[in-house]
């Protein structure tokens, strides 16, 4: 089984966000996809996800970040006009703070009920919302390449994000409670380190042979190669609260996968940390999001992930000018200023102890950020 990788010879951009159907009363997740679905005058960009409670925003391919805000500004505009119409509310953050999981509906799809057949209860507990990320790339051994060099900068991708401190009406003490979710599937979670495009075909055949995925749509690692569309595509991101933080986050990527191109064009040594190393980041990041220190070498040393970030935002900077996205991108450090939302979560709810509330405030923030755009 050779498999080709659709060479994207410019970093074009692709963005998936997944949304929670909120009841407007109670503000817990209602089944709501099928009906915003059937009443919605764009499948192509409209889609469900394992549970009626998620719908999924695509963009097109993108050539740059302002397409991409141009782009989730009108389908967001829209959606929410439907929803208010079908009775609905949406929110964007990585999980919910008091639905229960086991109460959640499957979509009718085989694919989906395939998966809860196979998984059982890691699948159904499967209630968390995420942004997906595309950046396109020249070809399969580049894009293994970037890959491996990502997974340095996961923790920092998931720490910026982090939105997910509440899980089935319970404060989990994590920034981001949906990466420890997600990281149950067997194909979850921190990715393998592959030698080259080759490897990566031969992971992908042992596992279709075996039974064990069908396709790469089933690979849900942090970060992925998607051969179908010729990207990387960064999974491990919690779904952020507003339009801005979206594009913040998307334009951070974009210029990140850009730059780690460019050194492999001029034959540079791509940063890879030590897996062991990785791993213990991206726990840091899910426990404690940018308040986090991170090992920077074999030695142990540690530096705040805060101060990391900023010098990689420096680093970035020239590729931003020229990729035309500097200004979005330097929202992360209004992220970084404002913190998360993970922490206004934890705030709000700390003040009143009503989960309730806590899901107004950021049904508010997505709402406000997409008017404000029109």
């Amino acid at each position: 089984m050779k498999m080709h990788f659709n060479s994207s010879p410019n970093p074009t951009v692709g963005v998936e966000v997944e949304l929670q159907i909120i009841d407007p009363e109670t503000k817990n997740l209602v089944s709501g996809a099928q009906n915003i679905i059937d009443n919605s005058d764009d499948a192509e960009h409209v889609k469900p996800e394992l549970i009626q409670s998620t719908i999924e925003l695509n963009t097109d391919v993108c050539s740059n970040i302002a397409a991409v805000r141009m782009e989730l500004t009108e389908r967001l505009t829209s959606l929410i006009k439907l929803c208010d119409k079908l009775g609905y509310e949406l929110a964007s953050v990585g999980t919910h703070p008091f639905a229960k999981w086991d109460e959640q509906v499957v979509t009718p799809k085989e694919r989906y009920h395939m998966l809860v057949d196979r998984c059982q209860w890691p699948a159904r507990r499967l209630m968390i919302f995420g942004l997906h990320v595309h950046v396109g790339v020249a070809s399969g051994e580049k894009a293994i390449a970037i890959f491996n060099s990502l997974s340095t900068y996961l923790p920092h991708l998931l720490a910026l994000s982090a939105s997910s401190p509440f899980f089935d009406d319970n404060e989990t003490g994590l920034a981001s409670t949906r990466v420890k979710i997600f990281e149950t599937l067997p194909t979850a979670g921190l990715p393998y380190r592959l030698l080259n495009w080759a490897e990566f075909q031969r992971f992908m055949i042992t596992l279709v042979n075996a039974k064990a995925i069908q396709s790469v749509r089933e690979v849900w690692w942090d970060v992925r190669p998607h051969p179908g569309f010729g990207t990387i595509e960064l999974r491990v991101c919690d779904g952020l609260p507003s339009l801005d933080e979206i594009i913040s986050m998307t334009a951070f990527i974009q210029a990140l996968v850009v730059w780690l191109g460019e050194q492999y064009d001029e034959g540079m040594y791509l940063p890879v940390h030590r897996h062991w190393i990785v791993r213990e980041n991206k726990w840091r990041a899910s426990r404690w999001s940018v308040d986090a220190e991170i090992i920077t070498d074999e030695d142990g040393n540690l530096k705040p992930l805060s101060e990391d970030i900023l010098d990689i935002l420096e680093m970035l900077t020239p590729v931003a000018k020229r990729l035309g996205c500097l200004d979005e991108m330097m929202g992360i450090k209004k992220i970084l200023d404002d913190g998360p939302s993970y922490k206004r979560q934890l705030q709000i709810y700390r003040e009143t102890g009503d989960f309730k509330i806590v899901m107004e405030s950021i049904i508010k923030e997505l709402r406000e950020s997409v008017i404000t755009h029109v």
